[in-house]
């Protein structure tokens, strides 16, 4: 009887661990969320409008394919996809994240435990997601911002350098998306939702310090 009390104490303690772990990611995720940098960013009156998306898993940027000196055509190629026709659209959104999660889990209804764990700690197979998109309206669930030419420069320097030169190419979804394999380190730490961050930051944008979540993302704009 004793020992049985003394495993369900451990199972229970256990359990317990694992459930003050994740609160505290949690919490510290939302925290640096919250932490502002590039505080005195304002977007300009007169810029490129790019987009921020999500689809309550992944968030992405969403850009012109041809302004301010940068064209994606030579990146975002029409071959790639299984229908090419959607290379005529004028748009493209740039996702980035770790393989198996991105080719399993499209939404919240694929998401396993077991691609989440392995995700988390840590993983250098990564890609990008292309998209081919027509200029997003009101209501399509992006949210617009405005920046200046050198700060689209930037923000397109970062995208580029995160996909892997001579890497392979996967299709996407359906006929107007491709992955293509990518550079850096997937982990609990540095998220999907923290690249895009990420190249927000790095272009200048206000936007949160840390951003492991869509919401810490989208609730800057």
């Amino acid at each position: 009887m004793k020992t049985e009390m003394r495993a369900i104490r451990l199972i229970l303690g256990g359990i317990a661990a694992v459930l003050a772990l994740v609160a505290s990611y949690a919490v510290a995720g939302l925290v640096g969320g919250a932490i502002p940098s590039n505080r005195d960013w304002a977007p300009p009156a007169h810029g490129i409008r790019i987009f921020v998306e999500s689809n309550g898993v992944h968030t992405g940027i969403i850009v012109p394919k041809v302004a301010a000196g940068v064209d994606w055509r030579g990146v975002a190629r029409a071959e790639d996809l299984r229908d090419p026709r959607f290379a005529g659209y004028d748009h493209v959104a740039f996702g980035w994240g770790e393989k198996t999660f991105y080719l399993e889990t499209p939404t919240w209804a694929e998401v396993k435990l077991r691609t989440v764990l392995a995700a988390a700690t840590g993983s250098t197979r990564t890609l990008m997601h292309v998209e081919h998109l027509p200029a997003p309206r009101a209501g399509d669930g992006a949210r617009e911002i405005v920046v200046t030419p050198a700060q689209y420069r930037r923000l397109a320097a970062y995208i580029r350098a995160s996909f892997r030169d001579g890497g392979a190419r996967y299709r996407g979804y359906a006929g107007y998306d491709a992955f293509y394999e990518a550079n850096g380190r997937y982990s609990a730490v540095r998220t999907c939702n923290a690249w895009t961050g990420d190249a927000l930051r790095f272009a200048g944008v206000r936007v949160g310090w840390w951003t492991p979540f869509p919401v810490t993302v989208m609730g800057w704009f």
